[in-house]
């Protein structure tokens, strides 16, 4: 059997007689980088809360490497955290801030000078030793706060929106760093972010919650290619949903149409929705196409033009394609099999 390092069994918790949380369970391995996603609301920061000792369950247990913790304060369990408010000390320099808790601890000044040196090569501020925290940048501010909870080694570093207040390109530029440091330290990363891209960037797993329930856990992969239903489809990039009968295994009917499909398991003549992701579309001939449609409107979005098709039936199709269609033409879409993904109706 498999340990893990951090446990949460059937874990609720209720403010003021409103359920944050209801009966959660999720096993995270060591070394890995999980992320809690979803929109605001949904329970992931009081998740991260529970697990830091900041919050105690109303309900459930909190496992650590098998040892139940749900009585242990933050300072006794072997984790950190940072915040998306930084919460570095103003009055202290680079340096100082990062040694900070090893100067509670008492290691001997030799350690401290060796580990703050480490740290700073490792978030890539070597020569920032004596800054003042006021002249950094947000992102440098970032990076010293990940030091600072880095260099106490936990086993758990537990990370609150920490790149919430960058701009997109410094945003995509730590998601990186982030991914790269976790892997070079070996340590289990506990991510809350509520953008997607964020997620599928850097996680290995990602949890998908929305009040206060998990909806699906899988790697970017699975969530995004197979989401279970539709909040998950929905809140993770787009796509086209319809409403289909799965005829048989391999077998759907949507917009009056019987398509091939790669699933299986439903029963005959089941009610599901369907999911297309606009960039699995091929736009095509209209003799070509297995359904035929009108351009309502095409938009340059750098890497894509974003396609909106109106089919005959009236249902209107989102395409992402690397090609340029006109607006007012007659068009064809051909959606291959395994672009067809087959989900649960929402009960």
């Amino acid at each position: 059997m498999e340990a893990y390092i951090i446990e949460l069994k059937d874990v609720s918790k209720k403010f003021a007689e409103k359920d944050a949380l209801r009966n959660i369970s999720l096993s995270i391995k060591p070394k890995e980088f999980v992320t809690l996603l979803g929109p605001s609301g949904c329970g992931k920061t009081t998740t991260l809360r529970i697990i830091g000792g900041f919050e105690q369950p109303t309900n459930g247990e909190l496992y650590f490497e098998g040892r139940r913790i749900n009585d242990f304060p933050p300072y006794q369990r072997q984790l950190n955290t940072v915040f998306q408010k930084y919460a570095l000390f103003p009055h202290l320099n680079v340096y100082d801030n990062i040694a900070f808790g090893l100067n509670i601890k008492k290691v001997a000044q030799k350690e401290i000078e060796k580990k703050v040196a480490y740290m700073l090569q490792l978030v890539n501020l070597e020569g920032f030793e004596k800054r003042k925290i006021h002249s950094l940048s947000g992102g440098q501010q970032q990076r010293i706060a990940i030091a600072r909870a880095l260099i106490c080694e936990p086993k758990v570093l537990l990370l609150d929106e920490p790149l919430g207040a960058l701009d997109l390109k410094l945003r995509k530029e730590m998601q990186l760093e982030l991914k790269k440091m976790q892997q070079q330290l070996g340590i289990t990363f506990i991510y809350v972010t509520h953008d997607q891209e964020e997620a599928l960037t850097m996680s290995d797993r990602v949890v998908v919650m929305s009040d206060g329930e998990i909806q699906q856990i899988g790697t970017p992969e699975d969530i995004y290619n197979e989401p279970v239903n539709q909040f998950v489809a929905d809140f993770i990039g787009e796509g086209n949903i319809l409403n289909g009968v799965m005829l048989e295994d391999y077998r759907v009917k949507f917009e009056e149409q019987v398509f091939p499909c790669i699933d299986k398991g439903f029963g005959k003549n089941e009610s599901v929705e369907v999911l297309v992701r606009p960039e699995d579309i091929q736009v095509v001939a209209p003799e070509t196409g297995m359904l035929q449609g009108r351009v309502e409107s095409v938009v340059f979005k750098g890497v894509h033009y974003e396609i909106m098709v109106r089919d005959e039936s009236g249902v209107g199709w989102m395409i992402h394609s690397i090609h340029m269609a006109k607006k007012g033409d007659t068009v064809g879409l051909s959606i291959l099999p395994d672009a067809i993904h087959i989900m649960k109706k929402a009960v």
